[in-house]
């Protein structure tokens, strides 16, 4: 998938599928699925590193992060998120940062939050040759802010200010824009009125696309579940009874068996090694008799 294909379905009114990933093994199970977008969020710092927000994720976390994810789908669109600080502190750190998301990382592309206040920012990004994607509505990183982890748009002034966000991050030229716990008839309005592509994150089926917490839907992160995120597997109950069966083989000396260790075709060397070194006097030999130490031995 490439930009002008994602502008493409939003014309022909093609769904856009987007999920994240943050670790080498799920991102190849989420490009086997045929996703059309992976989005690197820095959400991995608290679903893979146990964060209570976002807001401790380094650039060096971000691009550990994505440089596994592309190694696991190499030929999917790649989102990488800009951390906190990584692009509010200058114009130019964020170009820097944007670059290093993109040439050390493998991104495609780079998100980050904020709408008419970062407006000059995307812009500034954009004009580097750098494809972004916007995020308003709930912004994690300034979820302070914002009251907490809440819908936004619910009144007259919150929902206008959400349609101006979306008019200067699409005219400072991002490529598509993630709108996160918006209510559906605004978030089905800013959809309907902007050029290129909504993702939706719990702001409804109207949105060109749609992206989860893979982690969440998979029922693998359940720290806290949002309202919107639909479960699609119980991983977590799947995982832990495996680790509970594991953990009662190796107590009954189950695991591991015979098809799983590696005998040699002739071990008659070992006999002539274990002479020469000394047997251990623990260990019984056909006899049932303890084999001889090196030190009784001599």
């Amino acid at each position: 998938m490439t930009i002008p294909e994602f502008l493409k379905k939003k014309a022909r009114h093609e769904k856009i599928v987007m999920l994240t990933a943050y670790d080498y093994p799920l991102a190849r199970l989420v490009a086997e699925a045929g996703v059309d977008m992976i989005l690197v969020g820095d959400s991995g710092g608290m679903v893979q590193h146990g964060h209570a927000t976002t807001i401790p994720v380094t650039m060096d976390e971000m691009l550990m992060m994505v440089k596994a994810v592309r190694r696991g789908a190499p030929a999917t669109f790649v989102i990488a998120d800009l951390p906190f600080l990584s692009y509010q502190v200058s114009r130019t750190e964020a170009i820097r940062n944007a670059g290093r998301l993109i040439k050390e990382g493998g991104a495609d592309a780079v998100k980050l939050e904020g709408g008419v206040r970062m407006a000059g920012t995307v812009r500034a990004i954009v004009d580097a040759g750098i494809a972004v994607q916007g995020h308003i509505g709930l912004t994690p990183q300034n979820a302070v802010q914002l009251g907490g982890f809440r819908v936004q748009g619910k009144t007259y002034d919150a929902a206008r200010a959400l349609v101006a966000d979306a008019d200067a991050l699409e005219a400072a030229g991002m490529f598509s824009l993630i709108l996160e716990a918006v209510p559906v008839r605004l978030a089905d309005y800013i959809t309907a009125r902007i050029g290129v592509p909504t993702i939706g994150t719990g702001s409804g089926a109207g949105c060109d696309g749609q992206n989860l917490i893979t982690p969440d839907m998979l029922g693998y992160y359940d720290v806290f579940c949002p309202k919107y995120v639909k479960r699609y597997a119980d991983v977590n109950g799947v995982v832990r009874d495996a680790l509970r069966c594991y953990a009662a083989e190796v107590r009954a000396s189950v695991f591991p068996a015979a098809e799983h260790t590696y005998p040699l075709k002739d071990e008659t060397f070992l006999d002539r090694l274990f002479d020469a070194l000394g047997r251990d006097p623990t260990i019984a030999d056909e006899a049932g008799e303890p084999a001889l130490s090196v030190a009784s031995r001599s």
